[in-house]
């Protein structure tokens, strides 16, 4: 089945809460995984990833958190994702650190070839479709 990891879904979860919230400035780790019962922890290290990656910004104190860094109609989805999954691919020997050597079936594989034009088009689609879409 194809699905993406649990830090992914935090990160579009975490991403839409700070979109909403953008106006009334930082948002916290705490707010965002109550708000969508999800981890805290979870939750703080895909924030750190964010930060890490620029999508988000964070700053320290009493009202400090975590916002985007960008407008929300300047961030992709395949953004958010790779913050946190850098290969977020549909089989192993379409990774990026991945060696066709590693395969053992490469000499008799049939869905290799269909399956990189596959991953090509959820590419678009994800590059394409930005955070103020999934609002």
């Amino acid at each position: 089945m194809l699905k993406l990891s649990k830090k992914a879904e935090y990160a579009l979860m975490a991403a839409k809460y700070m979109a909403l919230k953008n106006s009334s400035g930082f948002s916290t780790a705490k707010e965002i995984s109550e708000s969508y019962q999800i981890p805290y922890q979870l939750v703080a290290k895909v924030l750190q990833s964010m930060v890490k990656s620029e999508l988000a910004l964070s700053a320290k104190g009493v009202n400090g958190g975590f916002s985007l860094a960008k407008n929300p109609v300047e961030i992709s989805v395949i953004d958010i994702i790779k913050s946190v999954e850098s290969n977020y691919k549909l089989v192993d020997c379409l990774q990026s650190d991945s060696s066709l050597e590693d395969c053992s079936h490469l000499d008799c594989c049939k869905i290799r070839d269909p399956l990189i034009e596959i991953q090509r088009k959820i590419d678009k689609v994800f590059s394409e479709t930005t955070l103020v879409q999934i609002l």
